[in-house]
């Protein structure tokens, strides 16, 4: 979420970011609702003012009754300026009364102003950072970098990959659970499997990350905290009767580990990476990819996060960029490096480079990661905050205050987009799939998947 002060004191700069993400809108409302809430506001505190003033001489009329003291003057002069008194001290009280009902009513509008105006800032996406291209969409975006070289083969690679694809049940899954599942099985099995371990490897034993296997399960509070909630509740699945969703990432709850909690400034950053399935309703692809397992209502992905100081997130960024990168290089899978543009960015993104990686039957390249950079917007909506070490001999009241984290993310990476690279890109004439070296040590030296027998899966 961005910060309510930021957008106040900068509201035309937000409204032109939020325009170039797309969402002109975003803002309509948020400057006259701000504004009478903060007249509320000063209305309260003028009516306090009055009140309190009330209430002081209230204390002092009941302390002059208390004490006994009898105004000046004869008897029937001072019985008239005591009535007078007591008459004064009943609409001092009526009046602080009436005060009082009138400061809880604007309070209540207050409130509800309030409210509304963080009901905005709910549906308001990250700004994006100034180095990311102004575009509308995909074609926008624009192209850093390429590693290796696509494969030229000299055979018919869709006929192949159907025999290699024996390796996936389209059919069972849908039996079991619906359209946009698949069951992976034997030697597909088994390279899945693989991947996860090999990725997860790499990353903790020389990427300095250290592996969480959180809950695959949720609270609404914990989807807010990365922004998913409210605003993209319609792609996730939800428990009936319960307060828990199916995580759409590990990301969720790998940057909701530390919600509310203060950490110190000298441990930072804090690099996780986990192994979950991931389960998406891809209520908006409208049918885009739906074929295959690039768009699965379930999948299995390995995620990167961290927690960075704000001064070293975008170099952090490059650095975790560079980590997922290391994945597909290992595997010897040509890939390229995409920076979104404003229009194509995640809700909570300010820069995001994608990593898209060649799959020879599109003849183009596919997104297996994307890497982010979130700043604080993550950070406030989960009160992720740390603090700077105080300089030696600084008196305890001078403690540095606390300042909300950046959090960063990326995909390190898709398993099963990555297993379908490797089926792609290895394929040999017969049929059969070349695994990459890097990979065979988590194979048992297995070199190579052969078909399986079109005899499999008959009934016994």
């Amino acid at each position: 979420m961005l910060d309510l002060g930021f957008v106040r004191q900068n509201l035309d700069l937000v409204r032109r970011k939020v325009r170039d993400r797309g969402m002109p809108d975003a803002l309509d409302n948020f400057a006259r609702f701000d504004q009478e809430r903060r007249r509320l506001i000063s209305e309260v505190d003028e009516l306090r003012a009055v009140r309190n003033k009330n209430s002081d001489g209230i204390a002092k009329l009941k302390l002059e009754q208390k004490k006994g003291m009898v105004p000046a003057g004869s008897a029937s002069e001072a019985n008239i300026k005591i009535a007078e008194r007591d008459k004064k001290e009943a609409e001092l009280v009526e009046q602080s009364r009436r005060l009082g009902d009138e400061i809880a009513d604007k309070e209540r509008e207050a409130k509800a102003l309030d409210e509304r105006v963080r009901q905005i800032l709910e549906q308001v996406p990250n700004l994006a950072h100034d180095s990311a291209p102004v575009g509308k969409a995909s074609a926008d975006n624009r192209e850093v970098r390429r590693w290796g070289e696509p494969r030229e083969f000299n055979f018919q690679l869709r006929a192949r990959m159907k025999e290699a694809s024996k390796n996936l049940d389209f059919e069972r899954a849908a039996k079991i659970s619906g359209a946009r599942f698949a069951v992976y099985k034997g030697a597909g099995a088994r390279l899945e499997r693989s991947l996860a371990n090999f990725m997860l490897d790499l990353h903790t034993r020389e990427h300095g990350y250290t592996e969480i296997l959180p809950p695959f399960l949720v609270s609404s509070a914990t989807l807010y905290g990365t922004g998913q909630l409210p605003k993209f509740a319609g792609d996730l699945f939800k428990l009936e009767g319960h307060d828990l969703w199916l995580i759409p990432t590990a990301e969720v709850p790998l940057t909701n580990l530390f919600r509310d909690e203060i950490l110190d400034a000298e441990k930072l950053p804090v690099k996780f990476c986990a192994w979950t399935a991931c389960f998406r309703s891809e209520a908006g692809s409208y049918g885009k990819d739906t074929r295959g397992i690039i768009r699965q209502h379930q999948f299995q992905k390995v995620e990167l996060v961290k927690f960075s100081l704000p001064e070293n997130s975008y170099e952090e960024h490059e650095s975790l960029t560079r980590d997922a990168e290391a994945v597909l290089k290992r595997l010897g899978l040509p890939y390229r490096v995409v920076e979104l543009c404003t229009g194509d960015l995640g809700f909570s993104s300010a820069k995001t480079y994608d990593l898209e990686v060649w799959l020879p039957s599109a003849g183009e390249y596919k997104e297996i990661s994307s890497c982010s950079n979130c700043e604080a917007f993550q950070a406030r909506r989960a009160n992720l905050r740390f603090r700077r070490t105080a300089p030696k001999g600084q008196p305890a009241k001078g403690q540095p205050k606390t300042e909300f984290l950046h959090t960063l993310n990326g995909s390190g990476l898709a398993v099963g987009r990555t297993w379908l690279a490797i089926l792609e890109n290895y394929q040999q004439a017969d049929g059969s799939v070349v695994i990459p070296e890097a990979l065979r040590p988590y194979l048992d030296g297995l070199e190579r998947i052969v078909p399986p027998q079109k005899a499999e899966g008959r009934k016994q």
